[in-house]
């Protein structure tokens, strides 16, 4: 063949790799707390917000704790399912690899994160908002050093982001007499402090190359079982639940506001609060039979943080909302995941692939087996 033959067809091939660019699969890249965590805070042996013991997963794929703070799968595990997203691992995982991260994104979600600095100071260890940012740009280098700067640009401004913190920043901060917040601002003054910090940190996610976000508020944070049961009436914290609807109302006008002015970007606001409001208040109409109390309890010994092996199981998991004194059960994350799908019309981005598998077991009824059967 003449080398000039040659010479065009390579000059062609080049061409044609250029037009192209990447062609990633769409994923997503998760920041959040323990609401969202998939195993991060695993891997950091100080942390005191963890999810490492039985009967945690005990829904999940072997039965056994994987990182995430409930019986079974997340929200953002069951949405993505439902988009045709593959669900990312967590940014600590060791097998984590750029081909890995090209496949599925990374979910960088921390156990007892907020968008403070200081908020979840006495967790020790987490990855607060700033550095869970911080280890995306890591994540960035990773894969233009992979594919070249162009295809990389591409991959991570057609990806999904999700950002969904904030209620450590009050229950684990602010509502805490502990905490400098708590005294240094009131409740419209911190709310304020809130948005102009995470107005700052959405603002750098775009500046590296996030362009569809969706940012979601928070849900009664004031009716989670430890709320309850640190009120002397038993039942929901009003203040606690104000509170969760100032910073719902704020982030809303804070995301539509960056959405107009941040270039290409697409940024939703997820409102969960009716939602999750209505499970509460009415669990019966959604098959469940508790709302109030956690499903993994230590008896009368309350608020028992976490779920430990020598916590009791409910009877049937499947009825209860709320797995332990903070986080929804497995069956809950489901309902509510398919509420927000339905409320804001989520669709499907890869069709050609299946959702990733569901827990290999179900919620069952009865008492805990042992994590060896």
């Amino acid at each position: 063949m003449k080398p000039e033959v040659v010479l065009t067809i390579l000059i062609v091939t080049i061409l044609g790799m250029a037009m192209e660019g990447c062609h990633c699969k769409m994923v997503q890249f998760i920041f959040g707390d323990s609401l969202s965590d998939v195993g991060n805070n695993r891997y950091l042996s100080r942390s005191l917000a963890t999810a490492n013991l039985p009967w945690y997963g005990i829904d999940f794929g072997n039965g056994l704790p994987n990182g995430r703070f409930s019986n079974g799968r997340t929200v953002a595990d069951i949405t993505g399912d439902m988009m045709g997203l593959p669900r990312p691992p967590a940014f600590l995982d060791p097998s984590l690899t750029e081909d890995m991260i090209l496949e599925n994104g990374v979910n960088y979600a921390s156990g007892g994160a907020g968008i403070l600095n200081e908020t979840g100071g006495y967790f020790i260890q987490k990855f607060t908002l700033y550095k869970q940012i911080e280890l995306y740009q890591g994540t960035q280098q990773l894969i233009i050093n992979k594919i070249g700067k162009e295809a990389a640009q591409q991959f991570f401004q057609e990806a999904r982001y999700v950002v969904a913190l904030g209620s450590n920043d009050f229950i684990n901060n602010y509502l805490m007499p502990v905490y400098n917040d708590s005294w240094k601002y009131n409740d419209q003054g911190f709310v304020q402090y809130l948005m102009e910090t995470l107005q700052r940190q959405i603002t750098i996610l775009h500046s590296l190359g996030a362009r569809e976000m969706v940012v979601f508020g928070l849900g009664p944070m004031g009716c989670i079982p430890l709320q309850r049961v640190l009120s002397t009436s038993g039942e929901c914290q009003d203040r606690t639940n104000r509170l969760a609807k100032s910073f719902n109302k704020a982030t809303s006008q804070l995301v539509d506001n960056l959405s107009r002015k941040l270039t290409n970007s697409s940024i939703k606001f997820g409102d969960a609060y009716d939602v999750v409001n209505d499970l509460i208040t009415n669990p019966r109409k959604y098959g469940f039979n508790n709302s109030d109390s956690p499903c993994c309890s230590f008896g009368r010994i309350r608020p028992a943080l976490t779920c430990i092996p020598a916590s009791v199981l409910c009877k049937d998991r499947s009825k209860y909302v709320f797995w332990d004194e903070y986080h929804p059960s497995d069956s809950a994350n489901e309902l509510i995941a398919n509420e927000l799908i339905k409320k804001f019309g989520f669709l499907r981005v890869n069709d050609s692939n299946a959702p990733s598998p569901a827990p290999a077991a179900a919620p069952t009824s009865g008492a805990a087996p042992s994590p060896h059967n």
